[in-house]
């Protein structure tokens, strides 16, 4: 449950809903720029959203998995690579409450402390006396130009040494950052790849993927919280939801205001408002926004109930919560693709925000924990009474 010292849901959701004309209004210049701008940062950082992943012994929020569905749903209403970064601060946030309490101390001692990372174990880790040297290339690390922490994986160097991951936390200034994002969507996310060479990550700094899987928390006060017992994937998964809902509620909106006035070119239709293509497209995307949002909401609450009765969850549970984001994403990336294409030609000029919605939208959806396809696959065999086929729940 959230802290009780912490803002109420409706008042961080109305500190979102500050941001949005902010972030409308830089849009165009993150795209350009790849990245967010000063303003906008300085920004987030005095909404205090920064606080809710935060625990709360270092003054956060540890707020829970509906408000973070609802927050970054308004914050995708204003920006998509906003939204992704947050929702990506936010979850590497969340998991970083599994490392012990020395670590703890060291990351938050920033009071707008953000942790980007990926958990793709594309390095290697050399033991040395108090801890491993770092070696590694890691790409698709969105929010890192922001960032003061990161997360590393990495398969230990020996080879008499069990192949189990090692989870790393490093700061951002001792990695090198290679600046290869050039996208069609998410432009301003930033997900560039970043290196380490031979960086020294002390012990505390480090925790095995078997902890970091299994829930495992290193950490004295975090490990007595039910909030940190719930499974990382099913927390994130469930954080990651409220940006695609925004995207799609912004797409809606973004349309309908288009709409009075404007005629459907080549048509005896004066105004595109009128015309039964454009009930059955506006009713069509917003029944698939609305289904989205009900899903996210239920998953969200059900996180919030065994959270709260400190259930285990089990296999079946988890494949369950790997399906909602790639349902809901499908949904959500459904809507938009129908509100583009009503859209008409004006709307692909770059000041008119549908499109950019759009291949936003499509980029969030090809991230590999979000993938619908995948994801349904992955439910399907499951109800086929099969074995997962990844160790990612």
């Amino acid at each position: 449950m959230p802290s009780a010292t912490a803002p109420t849901r409706d008042e961080l959701v109305g500190a979102a809903a500050k941001l949005v004309p902010l972030l409308r209004s830089r849009s165009v210049w993150i795209d350009e720029h790849r990245r967010l701008p000063q303003d906008v940062v300085a920004a987030i950082e005095e909404s205090g959203l920064l606080k809710m992943q935060v625990p709360a012994q270092y003054g956060g929020y540890e707020s829970d998995a509906r408000t973070f569905v609802d927050v970054l749903a308004e914050i995708g209403k204003g920006n998509g690579s906003a939204a992704f970064c947050l929702s990506v601060y936010a979850a590497l946030g969340w998991m970083t409450a599994l490392w012990p309490d020395e670590a703890l101390d060291e990351v938050y001692a920033h009071p707008h402390v953000r942790i980007s990372g990926t958990t793709a174990a594309t390095g290697t880790a050399r033991r040395t006396d108090g801890g491993y040297l770092l070696n590694g290339t890691w790409r698709f690390n969105s929010g890192v130009l922001h960032s003061q922490w990161k997360i590393n994986v990495a398969l230990p160097e020996d080879p008499s040494a069990d192949p189990v991951p090692l989870f790393c936390l490093v700061p951002v200034s001792e990695l090198r950052i290679e600046d290869d994002w050039h996208t069609v969507g998410l432009q301003g996310s930033g997900s560039v790849t970043t290196v380490a060479e031979d960086v020294f990550v002390p012990e505390h700094r480090v925790i095995t993927g078997i902890d970091f899987y299994q829930n495992i928390s290193r950490s004295r006060v975090n490990a007595a919280k039910p909030h940190y017992r719930v499974p990382v994937l099913v927390t994130t998964n469930a954080i990651q939801c409220g940006q695609l809902l925004g995207a799609a509620r912004y797409a809606l909106s973004s349309f309908l205001d288009r709409l009075p006035g404007r005629p459907l070119t080549y048509t005896h239709y004066a105004s595109q408002q009128a015309a039964p293509l454009t009930h059955l497209q506006v009713g069509e995307a917003a029944l698939l926004i609305e289904d989205a949002e009900l899903r996210a909401h239920r998953f969200a609450g059900l996180i919030g109930a065994k959270s709260a009765r400190e259930e285990p969850w089990s296999t079946e549970e988890r494949v369950a919560s790997r399906v909602q984001i790639g349902w809901i994403a499908r949904q959500c990336k459904a809507a938009v693709d129908i509100l583009a294409s009503a859209g008409g030609g004006s709307s692909i000029h770059r000041d008119v925000p549908l499109v950019r919605i759009q291949r936003d939208l499509h980029a969030a959806s090809l991230h590999a924990m979000i993938t619908p396809a995948v994801n349904v696959e992955l439910y399907g065999r499951s109800l086929c009474g099969l074995e997962p086929n990844t160790d990612y729940l």
